[in-house]
């Protein structure tokens, strides 16, 4: 007779598939981040709404009669929220036939390597969005004048913060970077769907990306202190107790995944859960500085539908993009218009 509290088989409810499909994902992300820098990993409670953090100053007149009192400027740190974390659901399913006809190897295997790159990409892709919308805006004639304004851009605001910074990472359009490149003999590292140059013109690494990730003349440059990787872990509700087990790698836990058999299509089942949030904790931490030239138009008659294109400017005469969403009588604003540079 076997021992009690033996575990065997019927015990074991998951699959080496499953193992198998958390495990490299987890690995993924572990070598992603490290590409990319990030090195703050924090859990959240589901429904948590992400903030991002931007500097705003309200100027006083400088107007100031001799012997006068002079007025404070009214300056805070402003905070915008950016989408609340949950988990999210993914399935896919693979027919009967689709085995029989391709073999197991390429109709499951073959489909949740690209299942477990689409859950990757789903989330880097929702990363270049967020970046898109820093606050740190410029624009200068040429691809490596962009690159040196969005680095300087970076280190004089967090130097204004007292923060240090140990790496800067910067995100261009691959074409940009080929035209600028030419026939230049530069190693281009190629790991887990991205292309990234080390060491390049002051960065640790300058990310080269598609046209629906950033966008032909434009670079973008955050430290990579400004990033964070927020996740919701799968197992932090009672999916077991109510018959809904995910296998998680047991770590980070960033995935479950669960797959099985439905009989009455005869198909195979895959199910994912992710609750994942590259993230960027300050706004104008990102600088996105466009390759040509700027002209700023003041505006005549703002309107409330067009606020979120506006712009101010601050005392160094810098512009910005307003944080107002109504008007504001008493403020002036501009719009932004680029011609193509270099």
């Amino acid at each position: 007779m076997a021992k009690a509290r033996l575990t065997k088989s019927v015990n074991i409810s998951t699959t080496a598939r499953e193992v198998d499909f958390v495990t490299r994902f987890a690995d993924n992300w572990e070598h992603l981040r490290d590409i990319m820098g990030v090195s703050r990993l924090i859990r959240k409670t589901p429904g948590t709404v992400l903030k991002s953090k931007y500097a705003t100053v309200t100027l006083q007149s400088g107007a100031v009669g001799e012997g006068e009192e002079i007025p404070y400027s009214q300056a805070s740190v402003a905070t915008k929220d950016y989408a609340p974390i949950n988990v999210e659901k993914f399935a896919k399913a693979v027919s009967i036939e689709a085995i029989n006809e391709h073999g197991y190897d390429d109709a499951i295997g073959l489909t949740d390597d690209q299942f477990l790159f689409e859950l990757q990409t789903n989330v880097t892709g929702r990363f270049y969005t967020f970046l898109n919308t820093g606050r740190l805006i410029e624009a200068k004639a040429s691809f490596q004048a962009a690159l040196a304004e969005a680095q300087g851009r970076v280190r004089n605001k967090w130097k204004k913060m007292h923060k240090g910074i140990t790496e800067i990472v910067g995100f261009c359009n691959i074409l940009d970077a080929y035209d600028y490149l030419g026939a230049a003999n530069i190693t281009v590292q190629s790991e887990f769907g991205m292309n990234y140059i080390e060491n390049f013109l002051g960065y640790s690494r300058l990310f080269l990306c598609s046209d629906d990730e950033v966008a032909r003349g434009k670079v973008i440059a955050t430290p990579v202190e400004n990033m964070i990787l927020y996740y919701v872990s799968p197992d932090d509700s009672d999916f077991a107790r109510a018959g809904l087990a995910y296998t998680t790698d047991g770590i980070t836990n960033l995935i479950g995944f669960h797959v099985q058999g439905d009989y009455k299509t005869a198909v195979s089942e895959s199910y994912a859960l992710m609750g994942l949030t590259l993230f960027a904790e300050y706004l104008d931490g990102i600088a996105v500085v466009d390759i040509g030239t700027a002209t700023f138009t003041q505006v005549q008659t703002p309107a409330k539908a067009d606020i979120a294109t506006y712009f101010e400017k601050d005392a160094n005469n810098d512009y910005f993009p307003t944080s107002d969403t109504d008007v504001v009588q008493t403020k002036t604003y501009y719009t932004r218009s680029v011609s193509a540079g270099a």
